[in-house]
């Protein structure tokens, strides 16, 4: 049986809130490692100065910086990139890599309007890389913000769940039951944990995500919650293609899938690019789901790709309230992402001093 000491979030009130609802702020983190870029680092940082430089128009951005000459870097390209100096801050922290949906924490809000912080652990991925500076940041973030923070002592991914604004979450198996992340805990009390820890109704399990994802499956490359009840699911039309069939499987699942309140979800099939590979022969999960929900805009990647305008006019309707805008990640895919992977969200709210 799970055990957790309390309070947990769910005991005060605390979920975690749709990506739509309004931000006080995003967090992301500058690249610095050109061995883990795959020698992409340069155009990381160009595609990176462009993504930041446009969600600077609509909210506030804080950039996490290394060292110096991640710092240096940073604000050079984003004042090329005529980034808003007034929307965008810098807080110096130790890191090993960008991936800060990941090893970032995940914020909460309560009934009241406080926002609070998880704190999970965080090891690459199920130890395939260098994770001891990582895993500190959340920590780091809720002394930055004088911010609650409720930390456990499990392993957990922000891109491994989706949620919507009812209590929603999706996931895969692949990912939050793989051995490498928490092996004492089974399905129903990693449930348990993702209700007390995120404050969640209902957990929805897929199987799997797409071929060639290091992080095992995340849920954030091949589903997302556009509305409380609208969700896009990644498909290939390709049966040769080794994520058609399951890529179908979860475009079944959701199709059969209900609310608490026996509603059935509307979902829009959203293609994948055309296959990435490393000069060495490995894939890359590029997807288009993998896109990020700001104020008044949705920041989708892009690939140079012949259906980068069809994903983005599948998307435009889905989001009448926001522009939705194609940011190039041809380069940032190298490293096994995009722009949902590298952001996340801080709600509005009053800080929750703990």
């Amino acid at each position: 049986m799970l055990d957790l000491d309390h309070p947990t979030p769910v005991d005060l009130g605390y979920r975690m809130p749709a990506e739509w609802t309004p931000h006080a702020a995003t967090w992301t983190s500058w690249p610095s490692d050109d061995a883990l870029w795959e020698g992409e680092l340069d155009g990381v940082r160009s595609e990176f100065a462009t993504m930041v430089a446009l969600l600077s128009r609509f909210e506030s951005v804080v950039v996490n910086v290394a060292d110096a000459e991640a710092e240096a870097d940073a604000k050079a390209r984003l004042q090329s990139a005529a980034a808003d100096p007034a929307n965008v801050r810098y807080h110096r922290v130790p890191l090993d890599d960008a991936w800060f949906r990941d090893n970032g924490p995940i914020f909460l809000v309560n009934g009241a309007g406080q926002v609070a912080l998880t704190d999970w652990v965080f090891n690459a991925w199920g130890g395939k890389y260098e994770a001891g500076r990582d895993t500190l940041v959340p920590a780091a973030v809720a002394r930055e913000l004088g911010m609650r923070r409720f930390a456990f002592p499990f392993v957990m991914e922000g891109g491994a769940v989706e949620v919507n604004d009812e209590g929603v979450l999706i996931t895969t198996r692949s990912c939050l039951l793989a051995p490498t992340r928490n092996a004492q805990l089974d399905e129903a009390d990693t449930e348990a944990l993702l209700r007390a820890g995120l404050g969640v109704r209902q957990v929805v399990w897929l199987e799997r995500g797409l071929e060639g994802d290091h992080t095992d499956g995340h849920v954030d490359t091949i589903v997302r919650f556009c509305d409380d009840a609208t969700l896009v699911c990644a498909v290939s039309e390709d049966p040769s293609d080794e994520n058609f069939a399951p890529l179908q499987a979860n475009l079944e699942t959701l199709l059969a899938l209900r609310t608490p309140d026996e509603a059935a979800f509307t979902v829009v099939p959203l293609p994948l690019p055309q296959q990435h590979r490393l000069p060495d022969g490995r894939i890359l999960a590029a997807s288009y789901a993998n896109f990020y929900i700001a104020n008044g805009v949705v920041l989708v990647p892009t690939f140079e790709d012949p259906l980068d305008e069809l994903a983005l006019e599948l998307l435009r309707p889905l989001f009448p309230d926001r522009q939705v805008l194609g940011v190039p990640a041809s380069r940032l895919i190298t490293g096994g992402g995009a722009w949902h992977c590298v952001t996340q969200q801080q709600p509005t709210g009053e800080i929750d001093h703990g």
